[in-house]
């Protein structure tokens, strides 16, 4: 009863905020009370009471209300901080001043005019210099993530009466978690975790004004929280990182447990993961500078013990690796979702710390980083609204297969029961590697196409160290070489004869270096001989190129028809495998038909009987290795290094 009265007060004060023609005064503290002072039960509740609609009513009826209630907000944050949050009930107020700036400032960014609200001062004491509101907002956001007894635990036996002064805490002494630059294990405390987290969540709502105001030079939210500034910006790396790192979703391995108890710590890592990824979002290769500033890059360029790289590395591989683990019990263990986010910051680190990649590379657990990547790029290739997906995935790929230790390691054997909707094999991670791309390039969506040249470059980059393809793996590489090699796909474009290119490539490294054990392959480019010669004698004569381009689309609906094969005759999947999800709305279908049966691949068949006028692609094809990489540099290694 008293939760609904503390409701029914909050959604009283928010509509008398708006249905009021006049501005409010800013000395009615009576009034604005209402907003913080009685406990909101949580975010949920005040993304209820407090409709979208009616704050942009606000803002463009009485703008004034609505500014006065932001630097309202901010003031008791400020407030909060210099009492040292001791109290319950200025932790309460800090709670509910998160919440509903959390609510209030995505309707404030949206709006050009009110841009550099928080980039005005606050009034300041006699001689004292003006303070930008956002920069207030964000230190005392910072102060009070390391606030004892608020959002950790407090180091003295003190009473409320003697609580530490939050300006002169050592936050270095409260750091999150064990794990990189902190050997300590603090105790776990679901209330602190969901403190922190609501902290957190205001912060990224902060930082994402860049969304509305692309046109800012930088982010000057990320830029005060992650510069000198900020005397909170190395344990706040640190313990961001920690937290992310040390996180184990199925803990003590109780099966269901996480049905029976609520898990505070998985919002927390979540929105850690999304505070790191924005603050280390800088282009270190086009301005050095902008590195040197930014605190978090630095410092995190500057780890180098082999046992904060273990710590890190185990940490991402055992996120990455949670949805793909099989229980006897079904749903018995928990899932966590964030695994973009993970790929994302892996990403960052490798790109800002090459010593961490080094480490990675030389350790076998490099594969436990490939298995996932490669299981979701085959479970998103259908859909375009994970195309962001694919595009991290495979840019880390193909960072990590320009050095020799990731070739190397692949001709591990594959043994894993992970369920993944491609054809049964018995052979390497490399067979592995193969058989996803196969996958990705003939079934996957159409806006795939420039990732094929990523794609191949990856083939490229590792062939000289493949030792022993299976059957499987070969027959799909020659079925790419009868794809792409067809006249009217090679006439299509002027760039389209690169994929051709790469393929051959590949197949003179293998054949080059590692002939001995790759028996599988060679028999198979003798069956399929008929291909490589077809491509000798390639017709050059403007005839014959107009002639086989005018062919395929007359080809085109008869051959769908005929030729193509039906789901019952695929390869056989690995059991407990799901397939691939549906296409989203508005995407296209698969643009090569599936692998055809052995006995229709002998010598005999004419080049591309199989394939000509059925392969539905378009000529998109101007990307390139090095355009693709996001940083910029090529990839590609035109020869074999040793």
């Amino acid at each position: 009863m008293g939760n609904a009265d503390t409701k029914l007060v909050f959604r009283k004060a928010v509509v008398q905020l708006t249905s009021k023609t006049q501005t409010i005064s800013s000395e009615d503290n009576d009034f604005w009370d209402q907003f913080w002072s009685e406990t909101v039960t949580n975010v949920q509740d005040v993304f209820t009471l407090v409709p979208a609609s009616e704050i942009r009513l606000l803002r463009e009826d009485v703008p004034a209300n609505l500014a006065t209630l932001c630097y309202k907000a901010v003031e008791k944050f400020v407030r909060a901080v210099e009492n040292s949050c001791r109290t319950q009930q200025d932790q309460n107020t800090v709670l509910n001043c998160s919440r509903l700036l959390t609510r209030v400032l995505p309707y404030v960014f949206e709006e050009p005019d009110w841009e550099n609200i928080f980039w005005s001062s606050l009034p300041a004491g006699k001689g004292d210099p003006p303070i930008p509101l956002a920069h207030s907002l964000c230190s005392a956001i910072c102060d009070l993530l390391f606030c004892p007894d608020f959002t950790v635990a407090s180091n003295r036996k003190t009473g409320p009466d003697k609580a530490e002064d939050l300006h002169a805490v050592d936050s270095c002494e409260y750091i999150w978690e064990k794990g990189v630059g902190f050997a300590q294990s603090p105790v776990k405390n679901a209330t602190f975790e969901s403190n922190r987290t609501e902290l957190l969540r205001l912060l990224l709502t902060c930082f994402s004004q860049a969304i509305y105001s692309p046109n800012q030079n930088g982010n000057r939210w990320v830029q005060y929280v992650t510069s000198a500034e900020n005397r909170h910006a190395l344990p706040m790396l640190t313990s961001l990182l920690n937290t992310v790192c040390g996180y184990d979703p199925i803990g003590m391995g109780v099966p269901y447990n996480h049905l029976l108890f609520a898990d505070t710590t998985e919002p927390l890592v979540d929105m850690c993961l999304q505070i790191l990824i924005v603050a280390l979002d800088s282009d270190v290769q086009q301005n050095d500078e902008a590195a040197i500033d930014n605190l978090f890059i630095n410092y995190l360029s500057r780890v180098h013990r082999d046992e904060d790289f273990s710590f890190i590395l185990s940490g991402f591989t055992r996120l990455l690796m949670n949805p793909l683990r099989q229980t006897y019990l079904p749903h018995s263990t928990k899932k966590v979702q964030f695994h973009q986010e993970l790929l994302i910051f892996f990403w960052k680190i490798c790109e800002f710390n090459k010593k961490f990649l080094y480490f990675v590379l030389k350790s076998s657990d490099v594969l436990d980083v490939l298995v996932p990547i490669l299981y979701h790029l085959n479970d998103s290739r259908a859909d375009q609204s994970r195309i962001g997906l694919m595009h991290i995935g495979v840019f880390i790929l193909l960072l990590l297969s320009g050095e020799r230790n990731f070739g190397v390691r692949l001709n591990k054997p594959y043994t894993s029961t992970i369920p993944m909707d491609i054809p049964v094999f018995s052979g390497t991670h490399a067979d592995l590697l193969i058989v996803v791309f196969h996958k990705i390039i003939t079934t996957g969506h159409n806006r795939m196409q420039p990732l094929f040249d990523c794609l191949l470059t990856i083939l490229v980059n590792v062939s000289p160290y493949l030792k022993t393809l299976s059957m499987v793996s070969s027959t799909k590489l020659l079925h790419l070489v009868d794809a792409f090699t067809t006249p009217w796909f090679l006439f299509s474009s002027p760039s389209a004869n690169h994929l051709a290119f790469f393929l051959l490539e590949i197949f003179n490294n293998i054949i080059q270096y590692q002939f001995d054990g790759n028996s599988n392959l060679v028999y198979t480019i003798i069956r399929k001989r008929q291909v490589f010669h077809s491509l000798a004698n390639l017709p050059t004569d403007y005839n014959t190129i107009i002639k086989s381009l005018t062919k395929k689309a007359k080809r085109n609906m008869q051959a769908t028809s005929s030729v193509s094969l039906t789901a019952a005759t695929e390869t056989p999947s690995m059991e407990g495998s799901t397939p691939a999800l549906p296409a989203e709305p508005g995407t296209l279908n698969a643009t090569l038909p599936d692998t055809p049966e052995r006995c229709r691949m002998g010598p005999n068949l004419r080049m591309g009987a199989i394939l000509e006028g059925k392969v539905a692609i378009t000529n998109n094809y101007e990307i390139t290795a090095s355009a693709s990489s996001p940083s910029g540099k090529n990839m590609h290694r035109q020869r074999f290094d040793g």
